[in-house]
């Protein structure tokens, strides 16, 4: 017998006879339909239909849908404080099955796959038996004889597949503070939400430090309550084709196994997550698509936001029209309906969440069978706005005089929404993060108007590179991230149409022609990021960090100048002067580490073969080297510029103290840190003479740390006392490490003992001697 339904073969396999199954001993009772589905019932239908009777809810399900595949989507549209509506609480595929009198909800496995074999597709399903997630009595029978089951301890018992709570990180579910709220059907899906109370642990005592404490605080509440939204939505008879994922081109993805390909063995494979974008006209080089992507702004969006939000999703229709499809991407308002519903999983939607965090993120559900995203929903949390404000006051506001005060002004402020709107818009597409895309820019791009102005400031607005702190004001440079060059090959890449390629491994030729560009064009090249690569950094901007690290600095100088004008209004605290002042530091923390990074730097690009040459190459010692003397130079030295008397007198000594202090000791533990010293003696045994040396960074180093001690009487000032104070104690550290780096420590320590020692006396100044002296005696003790 040959089975070529899943189902069928489970049955047999497993020996389930249509016969009655047993309900507390007792054969089941099926009603009358009028008995279940009373005159009392509101109705909806939908893909199938729905009745509510008192506190009931029931599914009526055709026998045309037993068996189909539904995508399970959980979202919370409301939360306990501190929360945020929109919340994705996983997804799920499913299908419904009659087994004799019941009905199961069984959950799809999509992991392992077969292809041109029906014994390795019997093999796997029987290796792979669907899990049921649920079991419901048949109540009644429609007059089509389709089954009637009550569902509703599906929706109010939070079942461990659906966990809600752990999502939320409340506590157990309490039954008796458990409702369903309403319920709604549509032609592809049903929508319930249900009001759902979780019991939460005893409050901390005041003051006990624990989630919600502090002194005369109220502490956690003893419960919480969700309005939890279920969508189960009917996907495609026929899956779309799926695209196989190149690790050339940063997409989302489903993976699976597919077993009884022509290499005879179990094969690893990735379908890239994308919206199912057809032509109307495939003749056609540029055709309207069959179905745009639609992107609702939810009602909750503010109104002087609302365009700018629209306009962050249309940033895209450019790439998408480079790929072939005009008109692809669209952004709405709600239908006036007032039955529209954001938490409906078949519309993407941007929802604004009024809450404190600064952040905003794009989540997005798609077809596990084939990578086909169903919907995507946006979050913007509130305070996303004071994050980029913060951001672009360190970064640009050199350049822009409408952000040398603080608030900015509206428009300014939209059109940094704009960004991060477009940012979660490619996320939802199906784009990761691209750290390439930041490094691909010249200098010379990002300090050039007409470049900028086309092509924004990174390669990709995918990448974090925020906004063009290495334009100087003079150059009147745009500063601000577009969608560019990658997103534009990437999105051809994931969602152009390849005639006469009716299979994804036919369609693997064509799109390694594509990918071929990235070997003389880095503005089209991928990488999620890595530990040693200086061109994959987060916050970064151009192909010369240490270039842009200089000129960064120079406007992080000018920012300083009219910090305290900016953050201050007369009749308010500091507390905004503080805020920007620590922002600004980071902001110079951050450039600086970008610099540090190319110390046993080397810079990865993933060629295939046949498609470029080598794929690690390490970055030229003269370049390591100018990294630490930069780094000597800004940081290591007391910063003069960040120390404003005007800001010191108002925030207090020990707020500049501990930003000087933590600024250098960071960057110092980062040069010395044992992965990157370990990886430098790794280039130096392969590269020799052509490797930047862990001894030649020490040198350098003890002489930019300690080059008062070349003085006949050395003065030392009390920032650079206690960076001296970190050097050797940060070298100490190493000795209670591993061969080889404590090795190098300790000959690092007996050298700057001698020199310390020898200039102890040497000084008029009573604290440098008692410093050199301490230094001495924890120096020995060390050795020790």
């Amino acid at each position: 017998m040959v089975f070529r339904n899943l189902t069928a073969l489970l049955l047999a396999t497993l020996a389930i006879a249509p016969a009655t199954a047993q309900r507390g001993g007792q054969e089941p009772e099926i009603k009358p339909y009028g008995e279940v589905v009373t005159d009392k019932a509101e109705t909806k239908a939908g893909v199938f239909k729905a009745h509510k009777v008192g506190t009931k809810l029931y599914f009526e399900i055709p026998a045309a849908e037993l068996g189909k595949d539904f995508l399970w989507v959980t979202t919370v549209a409301g939360t306990p404080e501190g929360g945020y509506s929109g919340t994705a609480a996983g997804d799920m595929l499913v299908y419904w099955e009659r087994v004799g009198d019941r009905v199961l909800l069984r959950q799809r496995r999509t992991r392992n796959r077969a292809v041109g074999s029906e014994a390795l597709a019997q093999a796997i399903a029987l290796s792979n038996v669907p899990p049921i997630i649920m079991a419901f009595g048949v109540e009644a029978l429609s007059p089509e004889g389709d089954p009637v089951i009550e569902v509703t301890s599906l929706y109010t018992s939070n079942p461990p597949e659906f966990d809600v709570a752990s999502r939320l990180g409340v506590g157990q579910l309490d039954a008796n503070r458990t409702f369903l709220e309403n319920f709604k059907a549509f032609p592809t899906n049903i929508e319930v939400r249900t009001l759902m109370t979780f019991r939460q642990g005893a409050a901390p005592p005041a003051g006990g430090g624990g989630p919600g404490g502090g002194g005369g605080g109220r502490g956690r509440s003893p419960s919480n309550t969700a309005l939890v939204n279920y969508s189960l939505v009917k996907m495609p008879e026929q899956p779309m084709m799926g695209r196989l994922f190149d690790s050339r081109v940063g997409y989302f993805t489903e993976s699976f196994v597919e077993y009884g390909a022509a290499d005879h063995v179990a094969v690893e494979k990735r379908y890239i997550a994308r919206y199912r974008l057809e032509k109307k006209n495939p003749n056609a080089a540029v055709s309207d698509p069959v179905k745009p992507i639609v992107y609702y702004v939810s009602r909750e969006v503010p109104e002087k936001w609302r365009k700018y939000v629209k306009q962050g999703i249309e940033d895209w229709k450019p790439a998408f029209e480079a790929a072939g499809f005009s008109n692809a991407i669209i952004a709405m308002d709600p239908p006036t309906d007032p039955t529209w519903d954001p938490e409906d999983a078949r519309f993407s939607v941007v929802r604004w969440a009024p809450n404190q965090t600064q952040n905003a993120m794009g989540p997005h559900y798609h077809d596990p069978r084939s990578g086909e995203i169903v919907s995507a929903h946006i979050i913007m949390w509130h305070d996303a706005l004071k994050l980029v404000q913060r951001w672009y006051f360190s970064q640009a506001s050199a350049s822009d005089p409408r952000a040398q005060q603080i608030p900015f002004p509206e428009e300014l402020i939209g059109r940094l929404l704009q960004y991060v709107v477009a940012h979660e818009v490619g996320h939802t597409l199906g784009l990761q993060h691209n750290f390439k895309g930041s490094a691909a820019f010249t200098i010379a791009n990002l300090r050039d108007r007409q470049w900028t102005e086309k092509w924004g400031t990174e390669a990709s607005i995918m990448d974090y590179g925020r906004f063009n702190y290495v334009a100087q004001p003079e150059d009147r440079a745009g500063l601000i991230p577009q969608v560019a060059q990658y997103d534009y090959f990437a999105i051809k890449w994931g969602y152009a149409p390849i005639r006469n390629a009716d299979t994804p491994e036919k369609e693997k030729p064509t799109l390694d022609e594509w990918t071929a560009v990235q070997v003389d064009d880095p503005k089209t090249r991928f990488s999620a990021g890595s530990g040693s690569d200086p061109s994959e950094q987060s916050e970064d901007l151009g192909d010369d960090g240490i270039e842009a690290t200089r000129l960064g600095l120079m406007n992080i100088e000018r920012i300083m100048g009219f910090l305290f004008k900016a953050a201050t209004k007369p009749g308010e605290d500091y507390t905004v002067l503080e805020e920007y002042y620590g922002t600004v530091w980071n902001q110079r923390n951050t450039e600086l580490n970008h610099t540090a990074q190319y110390v046993g730097g080397v810079v990865a690009v993933n060629y295939h073969a046949g498609r470029g040459g080598d794929m690690h190459t390490m970055v030229p010692r003269e370049r390591q080297q100018a990294a630490v003397q930069l780094l000597i130079e800004k940081c290591l030295e007391t910063p003069h510029a960040m120390l404003k008397p005007q800001i010191m007198d108002k925030l207090g000594p020990s707020t500049i103290e501990s930003q000087v202090s933590s600024s250098q000791t960071r960057v110092l533990s980062t040069l010395l840190a044992d992965n990157r010293l370990s990886r430098m003696l790794e280039l130096e045994a392969a590269h020799g003479a052509r490797a930047y040396s862990v001894g030649e960074m020490f040198t350098d180093l003890r002489r930019g740390i300690w080059h008062e001690l070349d003085d006949v009487n050395p003065t030392i000032d009390h920032y650079r006392m206690r960076l001296q104070v970190s050097h050797v104690m940060t070298m100490a550290a190493k000795l209670a490490g591993s061969d080889p780096v404590r090795g190098l420590a300790r000959v690092e320590l007996a050298t700057l003992r001698g020199l310390i020692a020898s200039r102890v006396g040497m000084s008029s100044d009573w604290k440098v001697r008692a410093h050199l002296a301490d230094l001495v005696a924890t120096i020995d003790k060390a050795m020790e």
